[in-house]
């Protein structure tokens, strides 16, 4: 091994008499190196806008979240609310009731869902942080936030008690609704706008918050039913482990969903755009590792003489082979090595220094990941062993 790999060192780093030749490796290397760059630079830009998209999620949705496995409604009394809180990894519960409402304000409607959050809501979300305009809810009177999209849509602001909004629901089991019975077809409750939230488009036009109570009220529901409950986890905690103790202690009628479950059509969608972007860069470094190719054989060809010479002095056809292997694995793991490097630099100074900026305040999301770092290094081996095994297979016919 170490006369082939010695060998291919000095035709790699050995200027040849040959101009084309030479310029022909330079060319070689410079498309690895632009390969390994961009797509590191590609992965690590996609790797942070994912997690600036999931960022906005996770200001409302929780770690753990108990919904019913049938149905609409969990029932849950105080023992098991205790019995809850003893599990270690939870360290904060939160009753939700959520159903699909119309909002009615002065001469605009528009359906929503609306969702009634006890006090302990705050602890397992991030829901204030969210609050552009008022505050959030108080226990003084009934109250809502609403979202800046539903917002918009009926132009409303926050305390406005001269224009109350109107939030109604159909009443179950009340048969088909006529005009005669339309007016008591409806629960109908009167509010006033606390503070508005903006998360993204999506939730700003989808969800109104309000009191639990306030909700039960107007869904008559019972004080032991809720449609959810939602919990914050310690961060060392085993999820599977917890979620099998929450369905020991609310039953089998529920089932369990992480953060990442409750946004599953996002994170498919995310890795599926990963998944594109990545083969895309990987069909562009393949393009760029055929110069490789091509910079080993017009290497043979131009070594024909000087290999016919150490076939002579003994060194078997595998030896001779393996020059030209190891000279463009050299070529490809040097380039791409280089290349990483370089994007590695990059990136950190994009995250120090905010190189590129998106908007005047906001800089473009990147994340330094060890997982990028191990796919652009894998992809280039790979890749690299392929052409140069290709290129090296050559030399047979160059000996005879």
């Amino acid at each position: 091994m170490k006369f082939p790999l010695y060998i291919a060192k000095r035709y790699l780093f050995t200027k040849s008499k040959s101009n084309a030749i030479n310029i022909i490796t330079i060319i070689a290397a410079i498309g690895v190196f632009a390969g390994a760059f961009s797509l590191f630079i590609v992965l690590s830009g996609f790797s942070g806008l994912r997690d600036f998209s999931l960022s906005f999620s996770n200001e409302f949705d929780p770690d753990l979240k108990a919904l019913p496995d049938t149905g609409k409604i969990i029932q849950l009394s105080e023992e098991q609310e205790d019995r809850l809180l003893k599990i270690k990894g939870i360290e904060e519960l939160t009753q939700v009731i959520e159903e699909r409402v119309i909002l009615s304000y002065k001469q605009k409607s528009n359906p929503a869902y609306i969702k009634g959050v006890d006090a302990n809501y705050q602890q397992v979300n991030k829901i204030d942080s969210a609050i552009v305009f008022g505050t959030w809810l108080t226990k003084s009177e009934p109250q809502v936030v609403i979202g800046n999209g539903l917002s918009r849509l009926l132009d409303i602001g926050t305390f406005n008690y001269q224009n109350l909004l109107k939030i109604m629901v159909p009443k179950p089991g009340k048969g088909q609704v006529t005009m005669t019975n339309i007016q008591n077809a409806f629960s109908t409750r009167q509010t006033i706008v606390s503070g508005v939230y903006s998360i993204n488009e999506e939730l700003d036009s989808k969800y109104v918050f309000t009191n639990i109570n306030f909700a039960r009220d107007l869904l008559s529901m019972q004080p032991d039913e809720v449609t959810g409950v939602e919990f914050k986890i310690s961060s060392e905690a085993d999820l599977d482990r917890i979620s099998e103790e929450i369905i020991t202690v609310l039953g089998d009628n529920v089932q369990i969903k992480t953060r990442e479950e409750l946004n599953d059509a996002l994170n498919k969608m995310l890795n599926s755009e990963n998944l594109f972007v990545y083969l895309i860069f990987t069909l562009v470094l393949t393009i760029a590792l055929f110069n490789v190719v091509g910079s080993i054989i017009v290497m043979i060809l131009d070594k024909r003489e000087n290999m016919k010479t150490l076939h002579s002095l003994g060194a078997t056809t595998r030896q001779i082979r393996n020059i030209f292997f190891y000279q463009g694995m050299l070529m490809t793991v040097l380039g791409g090595l280089l290349g990483l490097s370089f994007a590695i630099v990059l990136i950190l100074l994009q995250m120090q220094f905010d190189l590129v900026m998106i908007t005047p305040s906001l800089p473009y999301p990147v994340q330094m990941r060890a997982k990028n770092v191990i796919i652009v290094v894998a992809t280039i081996f790979t890749l690299g062993f392929i052409a140069s095994y290709i290129a090296a297979g050559t030399t047979r016919k160059a000996l005879k």
